[in-house]
């Protein structure tokens, strides 16, 4: 069992930052792979971002490609996701996820946050 709480949404105007932290607790974090996802009203959860096991690899959606950065803290049980130029289009509920296989399909990670709201002013 793993737990994830994710932290730092919040209200930004376009062109702002946002640095989202994901705490994780429970099994060995540095087993699992770890992802972004994102969901916005009326909308179906789409992933954001992931990273591999060591967060050697990286991969992103091509929507923040270049803008956010996803990173992660074995030490710390951590997860990060920089986000950078955001846009009206970034607002959405965001998830920190695990998984035990390297997936962009949110039906394969098995743990989840309960998501942090970001909204992007115009």
């Amino acid at each position: 069992q793993v737990q994830l709480v994710e932290s730092g949404g919040g209200l930004v105007q376009v062109g702002g930052s946002l640095r989202l932290s994901c705490a994780a607790s429970g099994r060995t974090f540095r087993s699992f792979v770890m992802g972004w996802f994102r969901q916005a009203p009326g909308k179906e959860r789409e992933f954001v971002a992931r990273i591999s096991w060591s967060g050697i690899s990286t991969y992103y959606a091509d929507s923040v490609k270049g803008r956010f950065a996803i990173s992660r803290d074995n030490d710390k049980n951590m997860v990060y996701l920089q986000m950078n130029t955001l846009k009206p289009e970034d607002t959405a509920v965001y998830y920190c996820a695990a998984a035990t296989r390297i997936s962009d399909d949110p039906q394969f990670y098995d743990y989840w946050g309960q998501g942090t709201q970001v909204t992007v002013s115009s």
